[in-house]
């Protein structure tokens, strides 16, 4: 297994439509588990192919639940049925959510409590589950990473002003930025 560098905002294959997974091979294997070791070295809860730079529909995650899903996985070519999301402003406090490609920024965002995931493991076996609360949540952010979505993308317009302007100060939204985890200090102080 190989850890991997994290691809930064502004990298291209962060921003565009992943590929589907057509070949659940080998290749496909080892690709899952360099995501899974990059993931723990980043001391991450979920990693998209996109931020490892390659545009296909896969992600994995490690994150314990009450939901009855394995705590560490990989879901290939999902698909999302996403719950009601509340209007509320986002709960500074209980609401916060960060991303390994917007390393050491935060911010509040609202997320569904409920999603249904849809998918394949790496052998390409079908999955089917429900996610709820900090898990649903994560099951929203990898997912949105193989639209060409970050989370800052959703943020109501006083936290996106925020993270633009953290972005710029940065330096980030132009491509070749990636950190490494496990030699660089961690982003998020883990």
């Amino acid at each position: 297994m190989t850890i991997l560098p994290v691809t930064i905002l502004g990298e291209p294959v962060l921003h565009r439509r992943a590929d589907e997974v057509k070949a659940f091979d080998e290749d496909l294997k080892k690709l899952v588990a360099d995501m899974h070791e990059t993931m723990d070295a980043a001391n991450g809860v979920g990693l998209a192919a996109p931020q490892i730079g390659v545009g296909l529909r896969l992600f994995t995650y490690q994150m314990e639940n009450d939901d009855d899903v394995p705590a560490r996985g990989v879901v290939v070519n999902p698909t999302l049925t996403v719950g009601k999301i509340s209007g509320n402003t986002p709960d500074p406090d209980d609401e916060v959510e960060g991303c390994l490609s917007v390393p050491g920024i935060d911010f509040p965002l609202k997320r569904a409590e409920w999603v249904r995931v849809r998918g394949f493991d790496v052998d390409g076996n079908p999955l089917d589950f429900e996610a709820t609360g900090w898990f649903a949540r994560c099951m929203q952010h990898e997912y949105d990473h193989l639209d060409g979505k970050l989370y800052v993308d959703r943020l109501n317009a006083r936290y996106a002003k925020k993270a633009k302007r953290s972005a710029k100060n940065k330096g980030w939204g132009v491509p070749g930025l990636t950190w490494m985890p496990g030699v660089d200090p961690d982003p998020f102080g883990h």
